[in-house]
């Protein structure tokens, strides 16, 4: 089988386009008729058939996508100028509205946004404005509740109320956009569960970050899972980002300056090797962005000493390196 047909077949199985039990199929198809082809050279092959000479399509007219672009433009700014306006009306004036107020605004605001959001849905319009509208929708809406419930129970009724809406709207509008607030409502739904549920009134905050550490190991995990179903550069980028953010609150941690070098560098070194195979450029940049914000501040907070960062990072660049060259040489083998 041709290097090339396994390279489009590893793409697309990248892109979600293909499953990867379809891809093998294909696979072993195409390698049984090239073993028939090889065994009886005199039997007629497909591509020996006298190829027709293809009628001569015509070129569609072009399509006017100005007016399509400009709705597109005008549903995001109209979106954010309603949640800019909701978030002004709410700074400039917490301390004088009522409870009822609060709770009317936020509420408004967010059946606006998550109204257009389903009818434009429903009419199979703008899937994308949509999506980012209803994404905007279920942070106001956790807002809201928070407003309504007030205090711990507030906060963790409000993570939970915007989740279960981030979640329906990705499994009905499958967009990008519903992943990255996903993930932004997970990082809250971490620090609140982490501060009003798991951490006691006597613990301190250096104690608790290793708590939420872990949670946001727990979130990586779940967007490397999401990526097998949903858009997958955008579900690894983000479990990048959550290693990050958890190696970050390692470095909080009392004496985890160990856990954060590797988490920190476990994260990016599954995001490289996902670059290798895929070639996206997301998960180089990504991942490099972690382990240059990582490995110096971790380095430096272990060994307290200049020195000792340079030493380790010289060593970090030597094994990067190496590994360059024996996967270079890997490749040019195969």
């Amino acid at each position: 089988m041709s290097s090339r047909l396994d390279d489009e077949l590893s793409r697309l199985v990248s892109a979600g386009v293909l499953r990867q039990y379809q891809a093998d199929s294909i696979r072993d198809a195409a390698d049984a008729e090239i073993d028939a082809a090889l065994a009886d050279p005199g039997r007629p092959h497909p591509s020996a058939a006298p190829a027709e000479p293809e009628p001569v399509k015509r070129k569609p007219p072009p399509v006017a996508v100005h007016t399509n672009a400009l709705v597109e433009v005008l549903g995001y700014v109209g979106g954010a100028l309603l949640l800019g306006a909701v978030a002004l009306l709410t700074l400039a004036n917490w301390g004088e509205m009522g409870r009822a107020a609060r709770i009317s605004t936020g509420t408004t605001a967010a059946v606006v946004l998550l109204g257009v959001a389903v009818v434009l849905a429903v009419l199979g319009r703008r899937a994308q404005l949509s999506a980012a509208l209803a994404s905007l929708g279920c942070c106001v809406a956790g807002f809201a509740t928070y407003v309504a419930v007030e205090g711990e129970a507030g906060r963790v009724t409000g993570v939970l109320l915007a989740l279960a809406l981030a979640a329906g709207g990705l499994w009905w509008l499958k967009e990008s956009s519903l992943l990255v607030a996903t993930f932004g409502i997970l990082a809250v739904g971490v620090l609140v569960i982490t501060s009003d549920v798991l951490t006691p009134d006597s613990g301190s905050a250096a104690n608790s970050a290793g708590i939420a550490g872990t949670g946001f190991i727990i979130v990586a995990f779940v967007f490397a899972m999401l990526g097998l179903v949903r858009d997958q550069v955008t579900s690894w980028s983000l479990a990048g980002a959550a290693m990050f953010s958890s190696s970050i609150c390692w470095l909080v941690q009392e004496r985890g300056e160990i856990m954060a070098l590797a988490v920190g560098t476990a994260g990016p070194a599954a995001l490289l090797v996902a670059y290798g195979r895929t070639r996206r450029s997301a998960y180089a940049v990504v991942g490099c962005a972690i382990l240059l914000v990582i490995w110096p501040i971790s380095l430096y907070q272990l060994t307290d000493n200049l020195a000792g960062v340079a030493i380790g990072l010289v060593v970090a660049s030597g094994v990067l390196l190496l590994a360059v060259l024996m996967l270079s040489r890997r490749r040019s083998n195969e």
